[in-house]
Protein backbone atom coordinates (compact mmCIF):
# COMPACT_ATOMS: atom_id res chain seq x y z
CA UNK A 1 0.00 0.00 0.00
CA UNK A 2 2.78 2.40 0.96
CA UNK A 3 4.86 1.51 -2.11
CA UNK A 4 1.92 2.07 -4.47
CA UNK A 5 1.24 5.44 -2.89
CA UNK A 6 4.91 6.40 -3.30
CA UNK A 7 4.83 5.31 -6.94
CA UNK A 8 1.73 7.43 -7.53
CA UNK A 9 3.41 10.43 -5.93
CA UNK A 10 6.53 9.92 -8.05
CA UNK A 11 4.49 9.71 -11.25
CA UNK A 12 2.63 12.86 -10.25
CA UNK A 13 5.82 14.78 -9.49
CA UNK A 14 7.29 13.75 -12.84
CA UNK A 15 4.06 14.15 -14.80
CA UNK A 16 3.26 17.73 -13.75
CA UNK A 17 6.44 19.23 -15.32
CA UNK A 18 5.84 17.17 -18.47
CA UNK A 19 2.27 18.49 -18.71
CA UNK A 20 3.60 22.01 -18.23
CA UNK A 21 6.10 21.55 -21.07
CA UNK A 22 3.42 20.01 -23.25
CA UNK A 23 1.01 22.90 -22.71
CA UNK A 24 3.45 25.80 -22.91
CA UNK A 25 6.18 24.55 -25.23
CA UNK A 26 5.18 21.65 -27.45
CA UNK A 27 1.68 22.86 -28.35
CA UNK A 28 2.80 26.44 -29.19
CA UNK A 29 5.67 25.00 -31.21
CA UNK A 30 3.25 22.80 -33.17
CA UNK A 31 1.10 25.87 -33.87
CA UNK A 32 4.14 27.76 -35.17
CA UNK A 33 5.12 24.70 -37.23
CA UNK A 34 1.63 24.59 -38.76
CA UNK A 35 1.83 28.28 -39.68
CA UNK A 36 5.25 27.76 -41.30
CA UNK A 37 3.85 25.26 -43.81
CA UNK A 38 0.55 27.07 -44.41
CA UNK A 39 -0.53 29.50 -47.09
CA UNK A 40 -1.45 32.92 -45.70
CA UNK A 41 -4.46 34.77 -47.06
CA UNK A 42 -4.47 38.32 -45.63
CA UNK A 43 -5.20 37.49 -41.97
CA UNK A 44 -6.09 33.79 -42.17
CA UNK A 45 -4.23 30.58 -42.91
CA UNK A 46 -5.31 27.80 -45.23
CA UNK A 47 -6.18 24.40 -43.81
CA UNK A 48 -3.46 21.79 -44.13
CA UNK A 49 -5.93 18.93 -44.54
CA UNK A 50 -9.06 19.30 -46.67
CA UNK A 51 -11.79 16.90 -47.72
CA UNK A 52 -13.53 17.71 -50.98
CA UNK A 53 -15.52 15.48 -53.31
CA UNK A 54 -14.36 12.37 -51.53
CA UNK A 55 -10.70 13.32 -51.89
CA UNK A 56 -8.45 13.92 -48.89
CA UNK A 57 -5.84 16.55 -49.70
CA UNK A 58 -2.82 17.49 -47.61
CA UNK A 59 -1.25 20.82 -48.58
CA UNK A 60 2.12 21.63 -47.05
CA UNK A 61 4.08 24.66 -48.21
CA UNK A 62 7.84 24.20 -47.91
CA UNK A 63 8.85 27.09 -50.14
CA UNK A 64 9.68 29.24 -47.10
CA UNK A 65 12.25 26.73 -45.88
CA UNK A 66 13.75 26.49 -49.37
CA UNK A 67 13.96 30.27 -49.58
CA UNK A 68 15.77 30.42 -46.23
CA UNK A 69 18.43 28.00 -47.48
CA UNK A 70 18.90 30.07 -50.66
CA UNK A 71 18.97 33.58 -49.20
CA UNK A 72 22.32 34.66 -47.78
CA UNK A 73 20.65 37.05 -45.29
CA UNK A 74 19.21 34.25 -43.18
CA UNK A 75 22.47 32.28 -43.21
CA UNK A 76 24.41 35.32 -42.00
CA UNK A 77 21.92 36.13 -39.27
CA UNK A 78 21.87 32.53 -38.01
CA UNK A 79 25.66 32.52 -38.05
CA UNK A 80 25.81 35.89 -36.26
CA UNK A 81 23.39 34.65 -33.62
CA UNK A 82 25.44 31.54 -32.94
CA UNK A 83 28.71 33.48 -32.98
CA UNK A 84 27.69 36.21 -30.55
CA UNK A 85 25.90 33.70 -28.31
CA UNK A 86 29.07 31.56 -28.17
CA UNK A 87 31.28 34.59 -27.46
CA UNK A 88 28.92 35.76 -24.71
CA UNK A 89 28.87 32.28 -23.16
CA UNK A 90 32.67 32.04 -23.20
CA UNK A 91 33.14 35.48 -21.65
CA UNK A 92 30.51 34.76 -18.99
CA UNK A 93 32.32 31.53 -18.14
CA UNK A 94 35.70 33.26 -17.88
CA UNK A 95 34.27 35.93 -15.59
CA UNK A 96 31.73 33.83 -13.73
CA UNK A 97 33.90 30.83 -12.79
CA UNK A 98 36.39 32.73 -10.59
CA UNK A 99 33.54 34.70 -9.03
CA UNK A 100 31.55 31.52 -8.31
CA UNK A 101 34.67 29.90 -6.84
CA UNK A 102 35.20 32.89 -4.57
CA UNK A 103 31.56 32.73 -3.47
CA UNK A 104 31.76 28.99 -2.78
CA UNK A 105 34.95 29.36 -0.69
CA UNK A 106 33.87 32.52 1.13
CA UNK A 107 32.81 32.60 4.77
CA UNK A 108 29.38 30.90 5.04
CA UNK A 109 28.12 33.95 6.93
CA UNK A 110 28.58 36.24 3.89
CA UNK A 111 27.60 33.77 1.16
CA UNK A 112 23.91 34.77 1.26
CA UNK A 113 24.94 38.41 0.79
CA UNK A 114 27.11 37.46 -2.20
CA UNK A 115 24.26 35.50 -3.77
CA UNK A 116 21.97 38.46 -3.15
CA UNK A 117 24.50 40.72 -4.87
CA UNK A 118 24.46 38.48 -7.95
CA UNK A 119 20.66 38.52 -8.03
CA UNK A 120 20.37 42.25 -7.31
CA UNK A 121 20.23 43.33 -11.01
CA UNK A 122 17.01 41.32 -11.40
CA UNK A 123 15.32 43.83 -9.11
CA UNK A 124 15.60 46.42 -11.87
CA UNK A 125 13.79 46.29 -15.18
CA UNK A 126 15.75 44.49 -17.89
CA UNK A 127 14.90 47.22 -20.39
CA UNK A 128 16.10 49.99 -18.06
CA UNK A 129 19.41 48.22 -17.52
CA UNK A 130 19.98 47.94 -21.27
CA UNK A 131 19.10 51.61 -21.75
CA UNK A 132 21.58 52.48 -19.00
CA UNK A 133 24.35 50.92 -21.09
CA UNK A 134 23.38 53.20 -23.96
CA UNK A 135 24.06 56.19 -21.73
CA UNK A 136 27.33 54.76 -20.44
CA UNK A 137 28.73 53.86 -23.87
CA UNK A 138 27.44 56.78 -25.94
CA UNK A 139 29.65 59.78 -26.68
CA UNK A 140 30.22 61.64 -23.42
CA UNK A 141 29.15 58.68 -21.29
CA UNK A 142 31.08 57.82 -18.16
CA UNK A 143 32.34 54.49 -19.45
CA UNK A 144 33.22 55.90 -22.86
CA UNK A 145 35.23 58.67 -21.22
CA UNK A 146 37.01 56.11 -19.02
CA UNK A 147 37.93 54.01 -22.07
CA UNK A 148 39.29 57.07 -23.86
CA UNK A 149 41.26 58.26 -20.84
CA UNK A 150 42.91 54.89 -20.19
CA UNK A 151 43.68 54.11 -23.82
CA UNK A 152 41.38 51.09 -23.90
CA UNK A 153 39.47 52.66 -26.77
CA UNK A 154 42.57 52.41 -28.97
CA UNK A 155 43.02 48.78 -27.93
CA UNK A 156 39.41 47.94 -28.77
CA UNK A 157 39.80 49.59 -32.18
CA UNK A 158 43.05 47.72 -32.82
CA UNK A 159 41.36 44.42 -31.95
CA UNK A 160 38.55 45.25 -34.36
CA UNK A 161 35.86 45.38 -31.69
CA UNK A 162 35.00 49.02 -32.51
CA UNK A 163 35.44 51.07 -35.70
CA UNK A 164 37.60 53.65 -33.93
CA UNK A 165 38.43 54.97 -30.48
CA UNK A 166 35.44 56.74 -29.00
CA UNK A 167 32.88 54.80 -31.09
CA UNK A 168 31.52 52.17 -28.74
CA UNK A 169 27.79 52.13 -29.43
CA UNK A 170 26.19 49.93 -32.10
CA UNK A 171 29.28 47.76 -32.40
CA UNK A 172 30.06 44.10 -31.63
CA UNK A 173 31.75 45.36 -28.47
CA UNK A 174 28.63 47.06 -27.12
CA UNK A 175 26.47 44.06 -28.06
CA UNK A 176 28.67 41.50 -26.30
CA UNK A 177 29.15 43.80 -23.30
CA UNK A 178 25.40 44.22 -22.89
CA UNK A 179 24.68 40.49 -23.23
CA UNK A 180 27.49 39.52 -20.84
CA UNK A 181 26.20 41.95 -18.23
CA UNK A 182 22.64 40.68 -18.64
CA UNK A 183 23.32 36.94 -18.61
CA UNK A 184 26.33 36.73 -16.28
CA UNK A 185 24.16 35.84 -13.22
CA UNK A 186 22.77 32.85 -15.14
CA UNK A 187 26.33 31.53 -15.38
CA UNK A 188 27.41 32.35 -11.84
CA UNK A 189 24.49 30.78 -9.95
CA UNK A 190 24.74 27.22 -11.40
CA UNK A 191 28.51 27.29 -10.99
CA UNK A 192 28.16 28.43 -7.38
CA UNK A 193 25.62 25.68 -6.67
CA UNK A 194 28.06 23.07 -8.01
CA UNK A 195 31.29 24.44 -6.53
CA UNK A 196 29.77 24.90 -3.08
CA UNK A 197 29.27 21.11 -2.91
CA UNK A 198 32.86 20.33 -3.91
CA UNK A 199 34.65 18.09 -1.41
CA UNK A 200 37.78 20.02 -0.45
CA UNK A 201 39.41 16.83 0.82
CA UNK A 202 39.97 15.84 -2.81
CA UNK A 203 42.10 18.94 -3.35
CA UNK A 204 44.01 18.26 -0.15
CA UNK A 205 44.66 14.69 -1.28
CA UNK A 206 45.90 15.92 -4.66
CA UNK A 207 48.25 18.34 -2.93
CA UNK A 208 49.57 15.56 -0.70
CA UNK A 209 50.26 13.46 -3.81
CA UNK A 210 52.39 16.23 -5.31
CA UNK A 211 49.92 17.99 -7.61
CA UNK A 212 50.34 21.72 -8.07
CA UNK A 213 47.32 23.97 -7.47
CA UNK A 214 46.97 24.41 -11.24
CA UNK A 215 47.03 20.64 -11.85
CA UNK A 216 44.50 20.06 -9.07
CA UNK A 217 42.26 22.72 -10.59
CA UNK A 218 42.25 21.18 -14.09
CA UNK A 219 42.11 17.54 -13.01
CA UNK A 220 39.74 17.74 -10.05
CA UNK A 221 37.88 21.05 -9.77
CA UNK A 222 36.96 21.51 -13.43
CA UNK A 223 35.76 17.90 -14.05
CA UNK A 224 33.67 17.92 -10.86
CA UNK A 225 32.17 21.29 -11.74
CA UNK A 226 31.24 20.20 -15.28
CA UNK A 227 27.49 19.95 -14.48
CA UNK A 228 27.52 23.60 -13.38
CA UNK A 229 29.49 24.63 -16.47
CA UNK A 230 27.05 22.86 -18.78
CA UNK A 231 23.99 24.24 -16.98
CA UNK A 232 25.36 27.78 -16.99
CA UNK A 233 26.41 27.55 -20.64
CA UNK A 234 22.94 26.39 -21.67
CA UNK A 235 21.22 29.09 -19.61
CA UNK A 236 23.34 31.74 -21.34
CA UNK A 237 23.70 30.37 -24.86
CA UNK A 238 20.08 29.46 -25.58
CA UNK A 239 18.45 32.84 -24.80
CA UNK A 240 21.36 34.70 -26.43
CA UNK A 241 20.69 33.00 -29.77
CA UNK A 242 17.19 34.45 -29.96
CA UNK A 243 17.93 37.75 -28.19
CA UNK A 244 16.17 40.76 -29.69
CA UNK A 245 16.19 43.69 -27.26
CA UNK A 246 19.95 43.93 -26.66
CA UNK A 247 20.96 43.68 -30.36
CA UNK A 248 18.27 46.22 -31.23
CA UNK A 249 19.38 48.78 -28.63
CA UNK A 250 23.12 48.19 -28.44
CA UNK A 251 23.95 46.45 -31.72
CA UNK A 252 24.36 47.77 -35.22
CA UNK A 253 24.38 46.64 -38.87
CA UNK A 254 27.29 44.29 -38.22
CA UNK A 255 25.45 42.56 -35.38
CA UNK A 256 22.18 41.66 -37.10
CA UNK A 257 20.78 38.60 -35.32
CA UNK A 258 17.90 36.28 -35.98
CA UNK A 259 15.63 37.97 -33.42
CA UNK A 260 15.57 41.14 -35.52
CA UNK A 261 14.80 39.13 -38.66
CA UNK A 262 11.88 37.50 -36.87
CA UNK A 263 10.56 40.91 -35.84
CA UNK A 264 10.79 42.23 -39.40
CA UNK A 265 9.03 39.20 -40.87
CA UNK A 266 6.22 39.30 -38.31
CA UNK A 267 5.53 43.02 -38.01
CA UNK A 268 7.16 44.81 -40.96
CA UNK A 269 6.56 42.33 -43.77
CA UNK A 270 3.50 40.74 -42.11
CA UNK A 271 4.70 37.40 -43.49
CA UNK A 272 3.80 35.04 -40.69
CA UNK A 273 4.60 31.78 -42.52
CA UNK A 274 8.12 32.99 -43.31
CA UNK A 275 8.60 34.23 -39.72
CA UNK A 276 7.32 30.92 -38.37
CA UNK A 277 9.76 29.05 -40.63
CA UNK A 278 12.65 31.14 -39.31
CA UNK A 279 11.50 30.46 -35.74
CA UNK A 280 11.19 26.70 -36.31
CA UNK A 281 14.69 26.49 -37.77
CA UNK A 282 16.04 28.54 -34.87
CA UNK A 283 14.48 26.15 -32.35
CA UNK A 284 15.85 23.12 -34.21
CA UNK A 285 19.23 24.82 -34.43
CA UNK A 286 19.31 24.89 -30.64
CA UNK A 287 17.51 21.68 -29.69
CA UNK A 288 19.23 19.25 -32.05
CA UNK A 289 22.81 19.96 -30.81
CA UNK A 290 21.50 20.05 -27.23
CA UNK A 291 19.84 16.64 -27.62
CA UNK A 292 23.01 15.25 -29.19
CA UNK A 293 25.10 16.64 -26.33
CA UNK A 294 22.78 15.17 -23.68
CA UNK A 295 22.93 11.79 -25.40
CA UNK A 296 26.72 11.90 -25.54
CA UNK A 297 26.82 12.82 -21.83
CA UNK A 298 24.50 9.94 -20.95
CA UNK A 299 26.62 7.48 -22.97
CA UNK A 300 29.81 8.74 -21.31
CA UNK A 301 28.30 8.33 -17.85
CA UNK A 302 27.09 4.84 -18.78
CA UNK A 303 30.60 3.87 -19.92
CA UNK A 304 32.08 5.22 -16.69
CA UNK A 305 29.53 3.28 -14.68
CA UNK A 306 30.38 0.11 -16.63
CA UNK A 307 34.09 0.50 -15.87
CA UNK A 308 33.28 0.99 -12.20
Amino acid sequence: MVSSRLNWMQRTLVGVPFLWLLAFFLLPFLIVLKISVSEMDIATFSDLVTWQDGVLQVQLKFSNYLFITQDDLYFRTYLNSLKFAAITTAVCLLIGYPFAWFMARANPAIQPALVMGVMLPFWTSFLLRVYAWKGLLSEGGWLAQAFDATGLGLLFAWLGWTPAAGQYMHTPFSLVLGMVYTYLPFMILPLYATLSKLDMRLLEAASDLGATPWQAFWRITVPLSRPGIVAGAMLVFIPCVGEFVIPELLGGPETLMIGRVLWDEFFSNNDWPMAASVAVLMVLLILVPLAWFNRAQAEAQARQGGRA
